[in-house]
């Protein structure tokens, strides 16, 4: 396989349909995609590197690296070569300390490769998933739940008037967060820009003018699960229910759409959001990991 095999430095549009091809195997396979949708923008953009392994004429692997963190995918058909080894070493050749690796699905191939490079786990991450409510359990009206929302409306995002607003809200929403606190509005543009981007599933709730919670669907098909994308809710406004009743409203949409799982990813030590969404009958579907190697001091 070695002998056989080329890595060199690519990007997305260099790649086109090969790689799209790589991801749509290794998810029909896996279960799930194995770049997250923020890994996939920054490599778009140039802020990360993408490193293909071709053999021949074929992409047998992908390694998409920077911010900090790695992930990278073998094919199907080329695993257990032990090209994930050879992409891991070229990962870890010249890479700062203490980067960290996601393993998607947490495969026990991943684990095994974690412990035998040292590896340790530092973050959990659950897919949960759930039938769409066959009816919806919100009142007819369009106001908030909850005392003190009064005059609160749910509305579809306005391209081109709310992405100021919605950045500075997710900012501060997730300001601890790696990956969704850091999005910019060219980053959201990104996303506006992809195929499955409909502003009729991206909810902003407001009060006045200002925006106040959100909760972003993302919709690729009625044959696959539409995913709760990402839901806050100002800090302000926090404790009035303002998520549940969101989450209602995805349903709603959902529904509206034909779509009939919701799926939504949730960092396993958010414990609030995590009671949230099993109340409202979310369960486990997969487990993503981060790992880190420690750096010797």
């Amino acid at each position: 396989m070695s002998a056989s095999l080329q890595l060199r430095a690519s990007s997305p549009a260099e790649l086109g349909a090969a790689f799209t091809r790589l991801i749509s195997r290794s998810l029909m396979v896996d279960g799930q995609p194995p770049f997250n949708d923020q890994a996939l923008v920054d490599a778009a953009s140039g802020a990360r590197r993408l490193i293909v392994a071709e053999h021949g004429d074929v992409i047998a692997g992908a390694v998409l690296v920077g911010e900090g963190e790695f992930e990278f995918v073998v094919d199907p058909e080329f695993r257990r070569n032990g090209l994930g080894t050879i992409l891991l070493d070229r990962i870890l050749d010249g890479a700062e300390p203490g980067i960290a690796g996601w393993a998607h699905g947490d495969h026990p191939a991943s684990r095994i490769l974690a412990e035998r490079t040292g590896f340790e786990p530092i973050r959990t991450l659950y897919q949960l998933r759930m039938p769409v409510p066959a009816f919806s359990s919100t009142d007819s009206g369009n106001e908030g739940a909850g005392s003190g929302n009064e005059g609160i409306v749910v509305e579809a995002f306005r391209p081109g008037i709310d992405d100021d607003a919605w950045v500075e809200l997710n900012a501060r929403v997730f300001a601890d967060h790696p990956e969704q606190g850091s999005i910019t509005v060219d980053d959201l543009h990104a996303r506006m820009a992809e195929p499955w981007f409909d502003a009729g599933d991206f909810l902003i709730a407001r009060q006045a003018d200002r925006v106040v919670a959100y909760n972003w669907l993302k919709i690729e098909g009625a044959e696959e699960p539409g995913e709760i994308y990402v839901v806050g809710v100002d800090s302000d406004y926090a404790g009035r229910g303002l998520g549940r009743m969101l989450m209602q409203r995805a349903f709603d949409r959902l529904r509206e759409r034909g779509i009939s799982t919701a799926a939504l990813y949730v960092d396993a030590d958010n414990v609030g959001a995590v009671h949230l969404y099993r109340s409202l009958g979310f369960t486990d579907h997969t487990v993503d990991v981060q790992y880190r190697r420690p750096v010797a001091e």
